[in-house]
């Protein structure tokens, strides 16, 4: 088990970026993968952005592809969803999210850490 602890987001418009955190403690994490999943109201938790924690492999929703990226940073144990180009409809509370093994995969139900959530408000 990892815990991990999530900054970022926030209220803008249009156009606008940011770039969520996502900080990662409590054991090795060598193999692990970790994700990015947004929800909005009434909405289901779907998948936005993974990243294997060893070999950076990354694999993007394609609602974000072009817009949003992630990446890890493993001397701060952090990994970030740097989003462009934002939309009304990446409204969304976000959340990080780790899998202990296996493949990116976009299923939120196979990840076994999640973060607290974070909102993420764009305004038209």
């Amino acid at each position: 088990q990892v815990q991990l602890v999530q900054s970022g987001g926030g209220l803008v418009q249009t156009g606008d970026s940011l770039r969520l955190s996502c900080t990662v403690s409590g054991r090795t994490f060598g193999s692990y993968v970790l994700g990015w999943f947004r929800q909005a109201p009434g909405r289901q938790r779907g998948f936005v952005a993974g990243i294997t924690w060893s070999g950076g492999t990354t694999y993007h929703a394609d609602s974000v592809k072009g817009r949003f990226t992630i990446s890890r940073d493993r001397a701060k144990n952090t990994v970030y969803l740097q989003m462009n180009s934002l939309k009304p409809e990446d409204t969304a509370v976000y959340y990080c999210a780790a899998r202990a093994r296996g493949d990116i995969n976009t299923n939120w139900g196979l990840y076994d850490d999640w973060g607290q959530g974070t909102q993420v408000t764009v305004s038209s």
